[in-house]
This record gives C-alpha cells, structure tokens and sequence, in this order.
C-alpha cells in the first residue's frame, strides 16, 4: 500500500471519530438548562476572521466567527430563562463585509442586553458589529477600530503561468471579468464607487449603534486603530476594564445582584478542523495531489475584487 494512501486512510478514520465524537459533545451541551432566575450571565467567546460560512473561515486559517455560529449562541441564550446578560469576548481584525452586517442585527436585536469584551484587537468587521450591543467594554491596550473598507485585485497571470493554467474568456457583459485582470481606469472608478457605498453603511450603522454624529465618525473612520483609552474619548468605547469591569457592565444592564457566569465552550481543535464537513481532509488531500499553489489560487481567486470590513494588520 502507498504511503500517501495509507495517510488518507489514516485522515478520514480520524474524521469519522472525531466528528462521532462532536455530536455527541454537542448534543450533550445542548441538553443542559442553567439554573438560576435570570441572575445567570453567559460568556461567550468568538476570535478570528468573520466570514459567511464556516469554509471560507477555514480558507483563511482557523474556525473564526460566522453568522450561524453566532446566532446559535444567541439564541440558546436568549430561549434560556436563567440568562439575564450575554458578554460576548471577541477578538478579531474582521472579515466579510455581508458577514459582519448580519452579525451585528443579531447583536442589535438580542432580547436581553449584550456587552462586547474586547480581547486584544475588536478592528473593521468585528468593530462593526460591537458598535450594535449596548456596552463596549475594553482593556487599556486594546486596539479598537479600523473602521474602513478594503478590497485588494490580484493579478494572478504570473500563478496561472506558473500553474501552465491558460484562460480563454468569453463574456457577455463589458466588466463580467474585470476581476480576472488589471482594472481599466473606468473599472477603478466604479470600484472605487461600490467601496464607498460599503464604507457608508459602516459609518452610518456605526453613528446608529454609537449615538454618534454621522461626521464624527466619519472623522475616525481613516482604517486607523486607536488604543482603547483613545477610543472611549472618541465614543468608541464605553468602559476601560477587564473581565471583572465587564461583568459588572453586564450585571448593571441586567439588574443582577449576585451574578452567576456560565462561559460557553468555544470550539474544540477538532469542532474547528471537522465543523465543515470533510473541508479540512480535502484540503489536505488536494495539498498533497495537486500542491500548495492550487490552494493559493482558490483562496485567491474566493476573495479576489470583494470588500472586506478587515484589518490586514494582524488577526
């Protein structure tokens, strides 16, 4: 037997247990009912990119955040009458911008109050949806903002040759491949039109949440990251503390006495490698067979020309 068979063998009975193994986990957590009278605050952890689904977390490395996730989350905690608060602790440079923008009308319309808990970076997407809960709590270093839009062309030819991949494109349709090549001046204006419709809604769905003037946060919407206690004197913060500061911001909004925490597991290694099904092992399979350039392509080719509420920085 080959040793790349062998290999795969080895994969995909790993998967079979692991994903059994999730299942049961999951039916287990979710059997569970807090007890408690709405003293109860749930904390839940979210870090890494947002993306639609899963997979394209993945392409990006990591589970990261996605909007079934997260209204999973909510929901559970919103159906569960001992919950009274929900503190969200994300850490997180962004990522999709349709992505972002559910996220954040989930947080908006929660029916019980939701506190951000900002980890090391809360930057561009995951900003967007903090500016919808009712109290942004973060520690004195953390790096707030980057409010913006981003979109990045790539002029693959040069991977294409490498690859011995010759395109023929037919189109119908004047700018159907404007993303499959370098932009004329006339694609660059109207490009830079759709980014500045996209970057709107940031500011203007920032302003909402924040209570701020549509022209002050227009002013700190540069892409710029602010230290949390520069944030709170622009309004982009409401509290600079810790855990204890943000269960206590929690515990106010609830009119909870005596809290009780209840911390939601984030996902395990093996929830993030096998929560889209059998993604991981194809990607390791095609990385094996068809080489790493090929991946590069697809994850290129995925968020080739399409805006992002991201921070490039880190995260």
């Amino acid at each position: 037997m080959k040793k790349s068979t062998i290999v795969i063998s080895v994969i995909v009975a790993v998967v079979v247990v692991s994903m059994v193994s999730i299942i049961v986990l999951a039916l287990g957590d979710f059997g569970e009912i807090s007890v408690g009278d709405g003293d109860v605050i749930a904390y839940i952890p979210l870090s890494g990119s947002i993306a639609e689904d899963q997979s394209a977390s993945l392409l990006g490395g990591g589970a990261g955040i996605t909007p079934a996730f997260v209204r999973e989350q909510l929901q559970f905690a919103n159906d569960d009458p001992a919950v009274g608060a929900i503190i969200f602790k994300l850490d997180s440079g962004g990522g999709a911008v349709g992505a972002s923008q559910e996220i954040a009308e989930y947080v908006k319309d929660s029916e019980k109050p939701v506190v951000i808990f900002a980890g090391d970076m809360v930057a561009s997407g995951a900003y967007y949806v903090s500016s919808q809960a009712d109290k942004i709590v973060a520690k004195p270093g953390s790096l707030i903002g980057s409010i913006g839009v981003i979109s990045q062309v790539s002029d693959l030819s040069g991977l294409y040759d490498k690859l011995g991949i010759k395109m023929q494109t037919i189109k119908s349709g004047k700018h159907k491949d404007m993303f499959q090549r370098t932009l004329t001046p006339e694609e660059e204006e109207k490009f830079q039109a759709l980014s500045d419709e996209v970057y709107n809604q940031f500011v203007n769905d920032v302003a909402r949440g924040r209570k701020l003037k549509k022209e002050t946060v227009k002013e700190l919407a540069t892409g710029e990251l602010f230290p949390a206690t520069i944030a709170k004197k622009h309004g982009l913060v409401d509290v600079i503390g810790g855990y204890q500061a943000a269960l206590d911001t929690a515990a106010k909004l609830a009119k909870i006495e005596d809290p009780i925490v209840e911390e939601y597991a984030a996902p395990t290694f093996f929830e993030e490698i096998f929560g889209a099904p059998g993604l991981y092992v194809r990607n390791l399979i095609r990385l094996k067979t068809l080489g790493g350039e090929f991946l590069l392509l697809e994850q290129l080719q995925a968020s080739n020309g399409t805006p992002q509420y991201k921070h490039y920085g880190g995260k």
